[in-house]
């Protein structure tokens, strides 16, 4: 049962083409600064399943961090106010109030050269893409998903007293798994393209308490992480049952226990899957999510492709 997974290549700060950052309307994206933080905050709040991964990032990292992965920028209007947020580096997304800002941003990011990842909302990503792959690289692959969503404890089910968050000593495991996954979805393996970096991003995440796991005999049997943790939304990545262990009911018991412990702090639980993993999808509704929305996730080649 998939969801995707961290996918860990080393993102790129965006540099400006004074020419390509304007679009039709003049829009300009402009970097934001740590003073920017609540107004930030405050503009994504407004669609926050949306935009859960972004302000994550924002109130675990600050808005200028390099755990980030890339900058921040914005599009204002003729009074300043807010007209779109965009995170622009490994993974490039975008929250756009306007076509205009749309454009903007997508002219902007040709200048980030090591973009692994875009993702958004289908027909957005689309008009992104219409503006962005003019001299860009080509897509590595392009993956249809679904938007789940949980908004309600589900059903009580028998407890799994061995699900907890990992520790350090998990994080061999923790990595083997999240690499073959990232790997499928992405066709990149992050233990082989940065393996210091993506251990450094693990070790973070497990420290955090935002992994759990269920482990016998030193073998993972369940696993999720917690990708982005706010009063909104938390975002989850990265489930998965082991394979011989599947059809029993394990990864439902131990997804809809950690589903019960998250909502009693946010106010929904959101991930993505691929439209093709029908198996997964169906794991997700016996889990207690429902679709909220069609997606697209377009991977791109690095240079040495």
């Amino acid at each position: 049962m998939f969801s995707p997974t961290p996918f860990d290549i080393p993102g790129a700060v965006p540099h400006s083409h004074p020419a390509a950052g304007l679009s039709p309307a003049g829009l300009a994206p402009q970097p934001l600064a740590e003073e920017d933080r609540r107004e930030v905050l405050d503009f994504l709040a407004g669609r926050p399943l949306h935009t859960v991964f972004m302000a994550g990032l924002v109130r675990d990292n600050g808005v200028v961090s390099p755990s980030n992965r890339g900058a921040f920028h914005a599009c204002r209007d003729g009074a300043g106010r807010l007209e779109g947020v965009a995170l622009i580096g490994h993974h490039t997304l975008v929250e756009a109030r306007s076509e205009e800002a749309m454009i903007a941003f997508a002219r902007f990011a040709r200048g980030c050269t090591l973009t692994h990842l875009i993702r958004g909302e289908q027909e957005k990503v689309e008009l992104f893409w219409r503006h962005y792959a003019e001299g860009a690289r080509e897509p590595r692959r392009v993956c249809r998903e679904l938007l789940l969503e949980q908004r309600l404890p589900s059903a009580a089910r028998e407890a799994v007293p061995g699900l907890r968050p990992a520790a350090p000593a998990d994080i061999e495991n923790v990595m083997s798994v999240n690499g073959a996954m990232a790997f499928a979805e992405s066709g990149v393996n992050p233990l082989h393209s940065d393996a210091e970096g993506f251990r450094l991003r693990t070790l973070r995440r497990i420290e955090q308490g935002r992994v759990w796991l269920w482990a016998e005999g030193g073998r993972l049997v369940f696993k999720a992480d917690i990708m982005a943790d706010t009063p909104e939304a938390v975002y989850l990545e990265g489930v998965y049952v082991r394979p011989e262990e599947r059809g029993q009911g394990h990864g439902t018991r131990c997804l809809s226990q950690l589903g019960r412990l998250l909502i009693a702090r946010t106010r929904t639980l959101c991930l993505v899957v691929n439209e093709q993993h029908e198996a997964a999808r169906a794991f997700y509704v016996n889990a207690g999510f429902e679709p909220r929305g069609n997606y697209d996730t377009i991977y791109l080649r690095r240079a040495s492709d």
